[in-house]
């Protein structure tokens, strides 16, 4: 079962982030810059919030406030679920799926290492899903040929 440590050895761990004080119209900047779905908020390295495109539409477009007066901090979810880098991409799915989350930053030792996306998860656990069946492909043909000759 492989774990965010070995996910983020594949995907690296470049974090984007911005502080709570940026405007939510750079923020959206950024994060279309880098066709990225959320950024972590950061106050100088601490992790103090997560601003997602769920974010702006809920607390910023459908409240008819302007992207370019609102500040992140005013929006951005503050309680932000984390894992480890020992964690299993299972244990991820499952976290993300119970919380309806999209975005997991990765914290060791109380510093900030990375950052995985359902996207990485999913792709993770697809990659384990299609080794296994070839590696049942491979003995059910190794069986086969034995039995036929």
């Amino acid at each position: 079962m492989k774990t965010v440590c070995q996910l983020l050895q594949v995907k690296g761990n470049r974090v984007c982030s911005v502080s709570p004080e940026t405007t939510v119209y750079e923020a959206l900047r950024v994060m279309a810059e880098h066709n990225i779905g959320a950024l972590l908020v950061l106050r100088q390295s601490e992790l103090v919030g997560i601003f997602s495109e769920r974010d702006y539409a809920r607390k910023v477009a459908l409240c008819g406030k302007s992207s370019r007066d609102t500040r992140v901090e005013e929006i951005m979810t503050g309680k932000v679920d984390c894992v480890s880098p020992a964690q299993s991409v299972h244990q991820c799915m499952e976290l993300m799926t119970q919380k309806h989350i999209r975005h997991l930053p990765v914290v060791e030792n109380g510093q900030l290492v990375g950052v995985i996306s359902i996207g990485d998860v999913v792709k993770a656990v697809i990659s384990e899903q299609e080794f296994t069946i070839e590696q049942l492909e491979s003995y059910i043909t190794g069986i086969s040929a034995i039995r036929g000759s």
